[in-house]
């Protein structure tokens, strides 16, 4: 409120109910972050047991020391980190010069493509089409089944391309090229070093996707040694659950289930805190572009 206005009873109602709304959205969104954190330096039959509802109890750290030790979770961490660098400099290489393109006035039929592009939006071949091309292509069991059916999301194209029509202004390019640049050097010269605060919220967007994603590695690839992280959690997960199907199985197998399952709770937490920690990182740097080129890309124009 303004310094001397008074607030009236209806304001302090709005203030009131603004306040209570913002802590109930903080209370919802903290909660599982806390949760995760204590669970995973809890006792695992505590958590289970649901004696521990928010902060940690019998503290243990067993659970980051099998994920340290574990080696199918590093090289799950590895390939991650393989799949999202090359997947996201992909996605920039297809997404911002397509973007750009379409924003140029003087392309003839950029409509025509910008429809195309917009018509594969709404329609798409579908999973066991999309299953036979790969095949046919012979990217199954490789990473480039996992990264180049997904170069490009259209709704990211259409954001760039707002915010080059937005930002970067046609007496620019015609000056540029009175002078003799070419679209070429104009695109990385100029275009690019004023882009990127686009460019920083398409690396995120791209980023943090193919970070989580784990169906495509699912469905494409068939060695282990290839599964990205959030597949390993997968498994872990999996594993968990098949001790409920123990049952009928013999007192052997029984037995070497619940152990299993044991070692899958101790570490199933902290291996969501060590998967989101890369990204929890990175954010905060791209937090000043993000907001700048998502307001800029998705509201101007």
């Amino acid at each position: 409120m303004l310094s001397g206005v008074k607030e009236t009873k209806r304001d302090k109602i709005f203030m009131f109910c603004n306040y209570l709304y913002l802590t109930i959205a903080f209370v919802l969104v903290a909660y599982p972050l806390v949760y995760i954190l204590s669970a995973s330096i809890s006792d695992p039959r505590v958590v289970s047991s649901g004696e521990m509802w928010l902060f940690p109890k019998e503290i243990t750290f067993e659970g980051y020391i099998k994920v340290f030790e574990n080696s199918k979770i590093w090289n799950g961490y590895l390939n991650t980190i393989i799949y999202t660098v090359v997947g996201t400099l992909i996605n920039l290489a297809v997404t911002i010069p397509a973007a750009y393109a379409m924003s140029r006035k003087d392309m003839v039929g950029r409509n025509f493509f910008m429809a195309m592009f917009m018509f594969t939006m709404f329609f798409s071949g579908g999973l066991i089409p999309t299953y036979l091309l790969i095949r046919d292509l012979g990217m199954i069991d490789s990473m480039w089944a996992l990264i180049l059916p997904s170069a490009a999301s259209i709704w990211n194209i259409i954001v760039s391309r707002t915010f080059f029509l937005s930002n970067i202004p046609r007496e620019l390019q015609e000056a540029a090229q009175i002078d003799g640049c070419t679209n070429l050097r104009l695109f990385f010269k100029i275009v690019i070093p004023l882009s990127m605060p686009i460019i920083a919220v398409m690396a995120l967007f791209y980023g943090v996707g193919h970070w989580n994603s784990y169906f495509s590695a699912l469905i494409y690839l068939n060695t282990e040694d290839k599964y990205p992280l959030q597949m390993v959690l997968r498994q872990i997960l999996v594993l968990q659950e098949m001790t409920a199907e123990t049952g009928g199985a013999n007192a052997t197998v029984a037995s070497a289930l619940n152990s299993k399952a044991e070692i899958a709770a101790l570490v199933k937490y902290a291996v969501i805190i060590v998967s989101t920690l890369p990204i929890i990182i990175v954010y905060p740097f791209l937090q000043r572009f993000f907001v700048q080129g998502v307001m800029i890309g998705s509201v101007k124009g």
